[in-house]
């Protein structure tokens, strides 16, 4: 048996959406399971919707999914080894035009393929009729067919767009799946479908087809919503003399509520916080500008139907401390997810290998793939789960891979800690952190007052607050006063946690009936603005003491005269 080829081909469109991961995930493992190779194409050949920066994207997910192609676009890793590159390039649709012309006009010239010069309303005609006479609309080919030579020379030469299409014939059409099984599409079904748009470009259908044949893809395995499209491809394959491939259609993967998992939901829940905020114009940046132009903004605002960018949405819900849920691959790397972890987790998404096994790494999963274990049902997408298997992830990890890991995290997304605090402080944050944390994203949201400037921290007026400061005899502002006198004591050079907690344990002894819960809360909340941190006596070592004292002082003035 020859060993299988398959191949990933996403539109850039955008990032890479998780089921699109799912779909790459399954790709991979069947090829590298069974000695194969993993081809990465991309489909750009909707000028309208593609871009570059977005192909980049799906480059920088894949590899830090670990799902490195055999073949496909050049990318330098961030190890800075080479991915990609092989025989059958270029592998971006839109540099691959002469091959799609070469094949569409073998087909003109067999009779199995025309082109055609409808207008747009004509054809907008031609289903309205369709509709009024209660019947399915079928594309009518007599008119073009009937068009001479010289006929469609006038027509090019007119300006008049023109497309191709394909013959389809009138017969029925047999697909065979390798998960949902032989299904039947009755003759005339498919029409002739465009597979030249006016542009020049191919459509999807037609390009997919001869790229497949071309880079020896031998296995399709793509989302369910493609099921119908197969009919169109073994047609081509068929009228270009191509091989017949083995097809496999895979579960879309739900939210836990049955809607589609959709780029919409980020939207949607970006649109709810804005309007429950009261928001009447975008959130600033930095640099005091807004994050979105005002006119684009109340568009937004007010039309469902409208879509912020992606770095604009993420951008403004950073600004109100709002967390989206993550769609894109991209997204859950930034809420920092563990890339084995979300590779596990989307493999369980649509298969399983038996015996109740939840917990495996991708070597295992090439090992076990195979496509009789794949569901036809949708998969629903338990982030509760996801979230359980990072934190198992991380509490299993040693102090050192953990450190290596926050510290890479932070470099790409909260510089400033690494600025701020530099190495010794940081591994400080990491080693009280980690038994805590389930992503790596939660050490940087949970501890922003660690790196923020002593003269702009904010003391929260909550009841926690009002508890731990302003309630008992003494209260917690009195003991605070007496323990900064303590720690003042204390020389830079001995300034560590261990040092620390002595020096407030024999404190409590003296002051609070040896109950340092007394103490360590006051302590935090001076020097954190809140009543939830890290362990107190490391917050106190990353912040180092004359940063301490000159919290404390900032409390006590904020509180003076209150009371309970």
């Amino acid at each position: 048996m020859t060993a299988p080829v398959t191949r990933f081909a996403p539109s850039p469109s955008g990032n890479l959406h998780v089921g699109g991961a799912r779909t790459a995930l399954f790709c991979y493992a069947y090829a590298k399971g069974r000695g194969g190779k993993f081809l990465l194409r991309i489909e750009d050949t909707d000028q309208k919707r593609s871009s570059d920066a977005a192909s980049l994207g799906f480059l920088k997910d894949l590899e830090w999914l670990g799902l490195r192609w055999d073949e496909g676009p050049e990318f330098e890793a961030p190890d800075g080894s080479r991915v990609g590159g092989g025989p059958h390039g270029p592998y971006f649709q839109s540099e691959r035009l002469a091959i799609y012309d070469r094949e569409i006009a073998r087909l003109i010239a067999a009779g199995k393929a025309y082109e055609a010069f409808d207008t747009a309303e004509e054809l907008d005609a031609a289903r309205a009729a369709a509709r009024a006479a209660g019947r399915p609309y079928r594309y009518d080919g007599s008119k073009a067919l009937a068009l001479s030579p010289a006929d469609r020379a006038r027509l090019a030469a007119e300006g008049r767009p023109g497309v191709v299409r394909f013959r389809s014939g009138e017969r029925a059409v047999t697909i065979h799946d390798e998960i949902l099984g032989d299904a039947t599409l009755p003759a005339g079904e498919v029409d002739d479908f465009v597979i030249r748009k006016a542009d020049g470009y191919p459509t999807y259908h037609f390009a997919v087809v001869v790229d497949d044949e071309t880079m020896g893809v031998t296995h399709v395995l793509r989302a369910q919503e493609h099921f119908n499209n197969t009919a169109k491809h073994l047609l081509l394959q068929e009228a270009l003399g191509y091989r017949r491939l083995t097809y496999g259609h895979l579960p879309l993967i739900f939210n836990p509520d049955g809607s589609k998992m959709s780029k919409r939901d980020k939207d949607r829940a970006l649109r709810e916080a804005v309007v429950a905020a009261g928001l009447e114009a975008s959130p600033a940046g930095d640099d005091g500008r807004p994050l979105v132009d005002h006119e684009t903004f109340l568009r937004w605002k007010g039309d469902k139907t409208v879509q912020l960018a992606a770095d604009a949405a993420t951008a403004v819900a950073d600004a109100m401390g709002v967390a989206l849920p993550e769609i894109n691959v991209e997204d859950f790397r930034r809420s920092g997810y563990l890339p084995e972890v979300l590779v596990n987790f989307l493999a369980l998404n649509g298969w399983s290998p038996g015996n109740d096994l939840e917990k495996f790494d991708l070597a295992f999963l090439c090992s076990r793939f195979d496509l009789d274990r794949v569901v036809k049902t949708p998969a629903k997408f338990d982030r509760a789960k996801l979230l359980a298997f990072n934190l198992d992830a991380i509490q299993a990890m040693d102090a050192g891979t953990f450190l290596r890991r926050l510290r890479a995290h932070g470099e790409r997304y909260h510089p400033e800690f690494l600025r701020t605090l530099g190495e010794p402080r940081l591994a400080i944050l990491a080693a009280a952190s980690q038994p805590r944390s389930k992503t790596l994203d939660e050490v940087f949201r949970g501890n922003r007052a660690l790196v923020v400037a002593d003269d702009v921290l904010v003391h929260e007026r909550s009841k926690a607050v009002e508890k731990a400061l302003l309630k008992g005899e003494p209260t917690g502002l009195d003991l605070l006063a007496k323990a900064k006198e303590s720690l003042a004591a204390i020389p830079s050079a001995e300034w560590s946690p261990a040092r620390l907690e002595q020096a407030m344990n024999e404190f409590a002894g003296g002051h609070a009936g040896g109950n340092i819960g007394k103490v360590a809360q006051p302590l935090r909340v001076a020097v954190t603005g809140g009543t939830v941190s890290p362990p107190i006596f490391d917050v106190l070592a990353i912040l180092g003491r004359d940063s301490t004292l000159r919290r404390i002082d900032r409390c006590l003035a904020a509180f003076a005269g209150a009371t309970a």
